[in-house]
């Protein structure tokens, strides 16, 4: 009896293939060079596709500079942002020059000189080229108290000696409209922030429970997000700023419109929450740590939020632009901050008159910082809504 050797038929014959590619030149395979992609955490990997992202990076940039101004607005600041110039009431914006009589100087600008219209009751200010006045840069100007520690008069730029510098014009009272945007960045911004996290905390609170309990805690919670949601957003927001005590001082304030914003955006991020948890809650790794005695509030706080922290992060990014929309609107109709606080709302307010604008249209500077800003969280949100999307 014989044995069938197995046939040599080269088309029964099996090739093994390695499916590594070499690189002729090295002796590495080269698909471990992707190894740090798969071992990378998601936070790597968000960043990774954020950075693919230019216009969010460009803006997150820009943002970057805005708020890199709020701790050392005293510094940059030329004034002091309640300084008066009497003898410069609406004047216009100062231009910056570099060049006098076909030489170079430096930055400089030409003083002001004005005369008194009799016929319309106006200022009329003429520029004077014949004495170049050169800013001074790391000098002593306007004295200030910074942080509220340090008493000193120390600034990066400031106008020149006997001179005015006045980048945006001044207001009614002759205050430097330029000293006063980089003084009102401080509270716009930082009031987007703020109220941010009161709204982030509300909505992962509440949005917490409804998703991982369900049930009636979960039509409650509910129902009270519709509710609020069918209000009108602006009449809400008048008729809880007209509610502030009068007597309030300007910090009370403005911690006052700062939860009174967060309280009103926080159930678009509840619901965000609540699906996300609904989605997650049946998986193996929860059934898991119930099995192994974890509590609800360690699975919700340990186990769930980190899985989708990052689409939190792009959704609330998103949230602080009608954040500072909401308190410029606020301050804008004269129910949110008010004098001697200095916000972008609060020095639009005195653009409401049509004519002062007609006549003095720098009164409306305060806006693009506001439109700067508000795009710049926008593009920023969109590119971080991509990168956490690990569909996109």
């Amino acid at each position: 009896m014989s044995t069938a050797l197995p046939s040599t038929n080269s088309s029964s014959k099996r090739h093994y293939v390695d499916p590594t590619p070499f690189d002729p030149g090295t002796t590495e395979p080269i698909g471990t060079e992707n190894e740090s992609f798969y071992r990378a955490s998601s936070w790597q990997l968000m960043w990774w596709k954020f950075r693919r992202h230019k216009v969010a990076l460009a803006a997150a940039f820009v943002l970057l500079l805005f708020y890199l101004i709020v701790p050392f607005v005293e510094v940059i600041a030329p004034y002091n942002q309640t300084k008066r110039h009497g003898d410069f009431l609406y004047a216009p914006p100062q231009q910056i020059h570099l060049m006098h009589e076909g030489r170079f100087v430096g930055p400089f600008v030409y003083p002001y000189k004005f005369t008194f219209d009799l016929e319309t009751f106006r200022r009329v200010y003429t520029v004077d080229t014949s004495q170049p006045q050169p800013i001074r840069f790391f000098c002593q100007g306007d004295a200030y108290e910074f942080w509220s520690v340090w008493n000193t008069n120390v600034h990066l730029a400031c106008p020149p000696e006997n001179g005015t510098m006045f980048l945006l014009g001044t207001d009614r009272l002759g205050r430097d409209m330029f000293s006063r945007i980089i003084y009102g960045a401080r509270i716009s911004l930082t009031i987007g922030i703020i109220g941010i996290a009161v709204s982030f905390a509300l909505g992962l609170l509440f949005g917490g429970l409804a998703g991982y309990l369900g049930g009636w805690v979960d039509h409650v919670i509910q129902r009270m997000i519709e509710i609020l949601r069918s209000l009108p957003e602006l009449p809400l927001w008048l008729a809880l700023s007209a509610a502030l005590p009068p007597n309030w001082s300007p910090i009370l304030v403005f911690f006052g419109i700062t939860i009174i914003l967060g309280l009103l955006d926080w159930p678009g991020l509840a619901r965000a929450v609540r699906s996300k948890l609904l989605a997650l809650r049946e998986e193996d790794f929860v059934k898991a740590a119930e099995l192994m005695g974890a509590s609800k509030q360690r699975i919700i706080a340990r186990h769930l939020i980190p899985n989708f922290m990052s689409h939190l992060i792009a959704s609330a990014t998103l949230s602080i632009p009608s954040m500072i929309l909401g308190e410029t609107a606020l301050s804008f109709l004269g129910l949110g901050l008010r004098p001697p606080v200095t916000s972008w709302g609060v020095l639009l307010n005195e653009a409401q008159n049509l004519a002062a604008v007609q006549l003095h249209p720098w009164l409306l500077f305060p806006m693009v910082p506001v439109i700067v800003v508000v795009l710049a969280f926008n593009f920023m949100g969109d590119g971080l809504r991509d990168a956490a999307d690990p569909y996109h």
